[in-house]
Parts: C-alpha cells; structure tokens; sequence
C-alpha cells in the first residue's frame, strides 16, 4: 500500500436512531441518505485498487456503492468493539458515562470488549491494511478507527472518549503517514494508559 483513503462508513438506520451496535450479526442497513453518501465517498475520493471493510453490514455496503468495481475484502480485526450490555442502547444512554470513567482495560458491563484490546485488535488491521500490496487502499471502518488514527496522525495517544467522525468523508493519507500513526497506537496499547 502507498495511499490510503480511510473514510467511516455512511449513515446506517441505527446511526440515524443514535443507537450503538457492536454486534455484527444484527443486520443494519444504510439509510437513503447513507446510500447517497457512500456514493459521494467514491466520487470523492476517486478510484482504489480495493476496498477493505469491517465485517459489519454497513462497512460493506458503503464500500459497494462508493467502488462498486473495485475488489472488497472484509477484515474482522477492525470490528466495532463489542458493547455489552451497551449494545443497542443510545450514546447518552449510560456509554458516554462509562467511556469518562472507566480505564482502557476495563471491560464493557455485561461481556463487552476492553477498549484496550478493541485497539490491539484493530491493530492487526490497520498492519493487514498496510501489508496490501495494491498500491491505492480504501478502508471503510467505524467512527473509533478514524478517530484514533486522526488523533495518532497529530500525534496524540487514544483518549477515553473520541471525537465525533462525520460519515462517509475520505481522509487521503500516504503509507509513511499512516505507519508511524500504527505505531503511535501499537505503542500506547502494549501498555495502555489515559492521559
């Protein structure tokens, strides 16, 4: 890989409900607008070599409709985290709270995923993303993927609760870049720590 289009996926029924899912067998599908987004990402950011998604609904079809010609490989490394007993409940539900509180090894209530392993898991990906040997790469993730990456390529380590990501904008950043961002969060998750 030499150029990476990184983009959060495009507005989903539960996103447009304000509702959180990190369950990728519940089916959740693109909303209109959201389908009318994915294809302004492709538009956008013009041509990849391949798509790489989550395994979740929604990743997937925004990689389809914004490059419906190009090749699409899911990676279940960069699954949304699991949520727990936060799953399908709203942001302001009880989620936000836990996010301000808790360390990045504490698990999700109710069986979810530490953010601490979410972030060694969504490692892995972004070390497959960069190992592609198509020389233009899409990822089409989940809000936290672009967030910790944006927050690394300023050279911050992840933080407890992330900034929002809009849906479905291309964010173009070169291999060199996009590697010493990977670093940066590889770094903080061998010994994971909120500033």
């Amino acid at each position: 890989m030499r150029r990476l289009i990184l983009a959060r996926h495009a507005e989903s029924e539960l996103n447009a409900a304000g509702l959180l899912n990190g369950d990728a067998s519940v089916v959740v599908a693109l909303t209109e607008r959201g389908r009318e987004q994915a294809r302004a990402l492709g538009r956008d950011a013009g041509a990849v070599d391949v798509a790489v998604h989550t395994g979740f609904d929604r990743t997937r079809e925004t990689a389809e409709l914004a490059w419906p010609s190009a090749p699409r490989v899911a990676d279940a490394d960069l699954n949304e985290i699991s949520f727990g007993w936060f799953e399908g409940t709203a942001w302001g539900d009880g989620y936000h709270d836990w996010c301000r509180t808790a360390g990045p090894l504490d698990p999700c209530p109710g069986e979810g995923e530490s953010r601490a392993d979410a972030i060694r898991r969504f490692v892995g990906g972004y070390r497959a993303v960069l190992a592609r040997p198509e020389e233009t790469v899409a990822l089409v993730a989940h809000g936290a993927h672009v967030a910790y990456v944006l927050l690394a390529l300023g050279g911050q380590a992840p933080v407890p609760v992330l900034p929002g990501i809009p849906p479905a904008v291309p964010i173009l950043v070169g291999r060199e870049r996009f590697a010493e961002a990977v670093e940066l969060i590889e770094a903080w998750a061998r010994e994971p720590a909120w500033a």
